[in-house]
């Protein structure tokens, strides 16, 4: 049974919170100010090849804000910000919390499938590499890692939409939705079916680094004394991969997996230009090319949170599950 120091717990969320605290505000206004210092006119990006009289011009440009200093701008999104809210989406003319919320919601439900598939396929596929160590099956799984590390997310995606929808016809081409059906009345399989090829082009971005990683912590273990030792007792070996192998390379998969979140997250924004999934990822990339600051810098605070929290949790586990930590902390 696991026993938790209260005094030791709070110590390390309390250092944490400071540490996240800090982030934001590190990371808020290095984005502020990159985006102020983009070439891309917001008003001429929002209005594309529409020709407007200079009377529209200036009433938008008061919209945008670009009418304003960069100090102005940074003082009005700070006050803003600091009373609990992220302002207005210029693009989607609601709140951001409601846009992120809506968008991220969608957006949550393909990174926690893809992050499944690839964390059991992922360690599937390591043990069986680091038990065949230098067999023809090894080296198939290594090849098979290579190329997916080597290969971009988005040349995958095409490749897997061309193939499976294109060709074969087995998954729709893209969207979360047919064309011309509301949301509320799609039924689970109709959802599922537009789900399962954008998850599975996104756990591909996990699955090669889970794998070798794996792999290469069974063959450490398979070199310890204590494998050695219940191979000479005489027990079979894949009962000593179960009994001692998987064991001892668990927990350092799962924290793994749990610091993948920042590749979980970029991979998100290419799979869904891809599949056309309205997620976040969508509202990403429309934020940046027609320069919506309030949103993506919205954006930009909530995926840094999610990349904290993987983080977290695996410091977490690391502090808390494993026993070999908690046995030198107690001392």
């Amino acid at each position: 049974m696991v026993k938790i120091n209260t005094k030791k717990l709070t110590k390390f969320l309390g250092l944490k919170a400071v540490r996240l605290l800090i982030l934001l505000i590190v990371v808020a206004a290095i984005s502020f100010i990159m985006i102020q210092l983009s070439p891309i006119d917001p008003v001429r990006a929002y209005l594309g090849q529409r020709i407007v009289s200079q009377e529209q011009l200036a009433i938008m440009g008061e919209y945008w804000g670009t009418n304003l200093t960069l100090t102005e701008r940074v003082m009005g999104w700070l006050s803003t910000l600091a009373s609990g809210s992220m302002g207005f989406s210029l693009i989607y003319r609601v709140p951001v919390t409601e846009v992120i919320l809506q968008k991220f919601t969608a957006s949550l439900t393909l990174m926690a499938v893809s992050w499944i598939i690839s964390a059991f396929v992922g360690f599937g596929l390591g043990i069986v590499a680091g038990a065949k160590e230098g067999t023809l099956t090894d080296k198939a799984i290594k090849t098979y890692c290579y190329i997916l590390q080597s290969s971009p997310t988005f040349w995958i995606g095409l490749v897997f939409l061309m193939v499976f929808s294109v060709y074969l016809g087995w998954f729709p081409i893209g969207l979360s939705v047919p064309i011309g059906q509301l949301s509320d009345t799609v039924t689970f399989w109709q959802w599922l079916d537009r789900l399962i090829l954008p998850a599975i082009t996104l756990s591909v971005v996990g699955i090669a680094s889970i794998t070798m990683y794996t792999r290469d912590k069974l063959i450490n273990v398979k070199k310890s004394d204590y494998f050695l030792f219940a191979q000479a007792r005489g027990e079979s070996f894949w009962g000593i991969i179960k009994n001692h192998g998987i064991r001892n390379v668990l927990l350092p998969a799962i924290t793994l997996q749990f610091l993948s979140f920042n590749e979980l997250f970029g991979g998100t924004i290419l799979v869904e230009q891809v599949f056309s999934y309205p997620g976040i990822g969508q509202a990403t990339v429309a934020a940046g090319l027609r320069s919506d600051v309030p949103l993506l810098l919205g954006i930009v605070l909530v995926s840094a949170v999610f990349v904290f929290m993987g983080n977290f949790i695996a410091d977490l586990i690391y502090q808390y599950v494993d026993p070999r930590i908690r046995s030198v902390d107690d001392e």
